[in-house]
């Protein structure tokens, strides 16, 4: 039995009930074969791999909070802080219904090598709590994060760990924490990314995600001879990620006919109207519903069986942009009968493991979140060096570093994949490449620093 395969083996047994964190240590170690195979002797007798797939530290924790019933709700908290061979801890928080351990254990170990490719000295973590702020009014919201960051914040700080927004976390709820940081170790420091512009935070942070997307999607089309301009997209999502990857696609001349929220999706064959997604979804804070009522071109369709609906129409390239796993192999199927030439990864391992094989051996340029969506992440840190220097950047500097970040991003890639002669169904093999160009840099710096 190889290395890889002995790993494996074990990390299945310790982590059976984790089918998403098991998902993600399976793709890795797969795609980095190669590179563990010629060096299997030094990785082995330092146990990379089992260190690398097991976190430093993970923190549960109660998180009690009074509604405005009077009623004290009790949720849980996570902090998964994987491994800071690079700098310190960093990830986001995600505030949702679903998370679990496993599922804040496979972003942060996905997290590691994200924050590696960005170039940037940045660790992997990564937390949250299955807490639900949909329908939940300010207060209840503002009870709920001081309470979750009581406990968080013994375990964070400027050059520990720095956590960041996430799904269910934006600027609302990263203030709320910051405040309560702040009051409880009366420190004013760069703890939190994501910040409100007054108290630190950086220009371009919101865009960071859904623009970085573009410009590797961009720099992936021209680097195979291809032109994005007038060209055709999907997009799943409506959040934060998606609204603003739609923006800079229609910025580089791409039409985006669908986005989608938990309810259903947008087909807009005129384009989707970004300044009214904006209203529906940042001001009101509403369901697609209402964009259809207000745009006459555009059908809506509720979901029966929570599909992703999106992928069923003829596009040249596919953004999903919402949460894991929600494009699968019969989504796969459709975009390549309808001859989708890329799909890019906005959100989190949002295509399956399946899907992903398929779009790869049909032929179609794919690129994994971890490099594809590193964007946000990558401004994040941008964010920590000018809380460090008490600057604040100008929107265009802060998105002139970003383009390059992604450009170098997809160039790093490129390159990792082809070192190794990664490829799949007669294109660049850019998973791979993604996995391997992450992983090395990790790796250099476990094996100097020790058995730590």
């Amino acid at each position: 039995m190889s290395y890889v395969d002995e790993v494996l083996a074990v990390v299945q047994k310790k982590n059976a009930d984790q089918p998403e964190f098991l998902q993600a240590v399976t793709e890795v170690l797969d795609s980095l074969r190669p590179v563990i195979e010629s060096n299997e002797e030094l990785y082995k007798k330092n146990a990379i791999l089992e260190r690398i797939t097991e976190p430093d530290r993970q923190i549960m924790f109660r998180v009690p909070w009074v509604d405005d019933n009077g009623q004290v709700q009790v949720n849980r908290g996570f902090r998964v802080q994987f491994n800071n061979a690079i700098g310190p801890y960093k990830g986001g928080l995600r505030l949702h219904p679903s998370v679990n351990l496993g599922i804040i254990k496979f972003l942060g170990f996905e997290q590691i090598f994200k924050n590696s490719l960005t170039t940037l000295p940045i660790g992997g973590g990564k937390g949250g709590s299955d807490f639900d702020p949909k329908g939940k009014s300010d207060r209840e919201i503002m009870a709920f994060c001081q309470s979750f960051m009581t406990e968080l914040s013994k375990y964070i700080g400027a050059d520990i760990d720095v956590p960041a927004g996430d799904i269910g976390t934006g600027a609302r709820e990263i203030g709320f924490m910051f405040g309560q940081y702040k009051r409880i170790r009366g420190s004013f420091e760069g703890v939190l990314t994501g910040k409100g512009l007054t108290y630190g935070g950086s220009l371009a942070r919101t865009q960071a995600t859904g623009y970085g997307l573009l410009y590797l999607t961009n720099a992936l089309w021209k680097d195979n001879g291809l032109d994005l301009n007038g060209k055709t997209a999907a997009v799943s999502g409506s959040g934060n990620v998606a609204i603003y990857a739609i923006e800079k696609a229609q910025q580089l001349g791409v039409k985006v006919v669908t986005c989608s929220d938990s309810t259903g999706w947008i087909y807009d064959p005129e384009g989707i109207d970004v300044a009214l997604l904006k209203e529906v979804k940042e001001v009101k804070r509403a369901r697609l519903t209402e964009y259809a009522a207000a745009k006459s071109s555009a059908e809506y369709h509720a979901k029966e069986n929570g599909e992703h609906g999106v992928w069923q129409y003829k596009v040249d390239l596919a953004l999903p942009c919402a949460t894991q796993n929600e494009l699968d192999l019969d989504d796969a199927k459709m975009l390549v009968a309808n001859g989708v030439t890329s799909v890019t990864e906005g959100a989190n391992m949002p295509t399956t493991l399946e899907a992903t094989k398929y779009l790869q051996e049909n032929g179609v340029l794919f690129v994994g979140g971890k490099a594809a969506n590193a964007g946000g992440v990558a401004t994040s840190a941008l964010e920590m060096s000018q809380n460090s220097e008490r600057l604040s950047w100008t929107f265009e500097e802060v998105d002139g570093k970003l383009k390059g970040i992604m450009e170098t991003i997809y160039a790093n890639i490129s390159d990792a994949a082809k070192r190794y002669d990664a490829t799949v169904g007669g294109k660049t093999d850019y998973v791979a490449g993604a996995n391997i160009a992450g992983f090395e840099k990790v790796v250099d710096a476990m094996l100097a620093q020790g058995v730590c």
